[in-house]
């Protein structure tokens, strides 16, 4: 049996394998035997369990949302939880596999909802379209099997999100501490956005949060919203807003 338990399922597409499995209490997306992409725990779905993907949420502290952009869906659990924190947020993910799209309905407990759209396409490709509706936050978790999607850091990117966010907005992009030495990208990240934001997590993810304006909260006012935010999500918030570092 796999460290990830029981596998429920399994399918093939021109990317590699996708595997679903079950230990009884979550369950667990993966592209390679044991490559856990997504984690859900079945009687919670909207409780997310992943560290990367709760320091991920700590953009909450500086936006309140209603118009969300997920690229990369994966099985789903930003998804469930950001719309289960607010009935007034919409939220369009796009997802290059329509496999994982069918398997994040099926056994990741995505919500069916007319304030949720589901996007089969490359989040680049998408990003392309001149029709594309501005966001608040754009969050950007492209990975694939082979990891990060290159197109996350590139400039065009990066310059893309910039113009779709709404001026009260925010991108955020979740890396590998590797992407920690790229100073070249970094400081185009810098140059693109007023407000720039890291952190790092124990499971080695290095998340950057990049604002269109300047955030003046101070660091009391941050703490006092991540107690709040953490009595809303069940967890401790205040444990991943204490590794946030100010870039710019």
């Amino acid at each position: 049996m796999s460290l990830l338990g029981k596998e429920i399922y399994r399918c093939y597409d021109e990317y590699g394998p996708i595997q679903v499995f079950d230990d009884g209490i979550k369950r667990y997306l993966a592209f390679e035997e044991d490559d856990e992409q997504t984690c859900v725990l079945k009687e919670d779905p909207g409780h997310i369990q992943h560290e990367y993907t709760r320091a991920m949420l700590l953009s909450l502290l500086f936006v309140e949302p209603t118009e969300v952009l997920l690229l990369g869906l994966g099985g789903g659990s930003l998804a469930t939880c950001l719309l289960g924190l607010n009935p007034e947020l919409r939220l369009r993910a796009v997802e290059l596999r329509r496999s994982v799209i069918k398997i994040a309905k099926k056994y990741f407990y995505l919500p069916k909802t007319d304030r949720l759209t589901v996007i089969e396409d490359d989040a680049g490709q998408y990003l392309l379209e001149p029709d594309v509706e501005p966001a608040q936050l754009i969050l950007a978790d492209m990975y694939g099997a082979d990891g990060l999607d290159p197109q996350q850091l590139t400039s065009w990117f990066l310059e893309r999100c910039h113009e779709l966010l709404m001026d009260d907005g925010w991108l955020v992009l979740n890396c590998w501490n590797d992407h920690r030495k790229d100073k070249e990208t970094l400081k185009m990240i810098t140059d693109i956005f007023a407000d720039v934001r890291v952190s790092s997590t124990t499971s080695g993810n290095w998340i950057i949060f990049a604002g269109k304006q300047i955030n003046t909260q101070t660091d009391k006012q941050l703490g006092q919203k991540a107690k709040v935010l953490g009595d809303t999500l069940n967890y401790s918030v205040a444990r991943y807003s204490s590794q946030l570092k100010k870039i710019s």
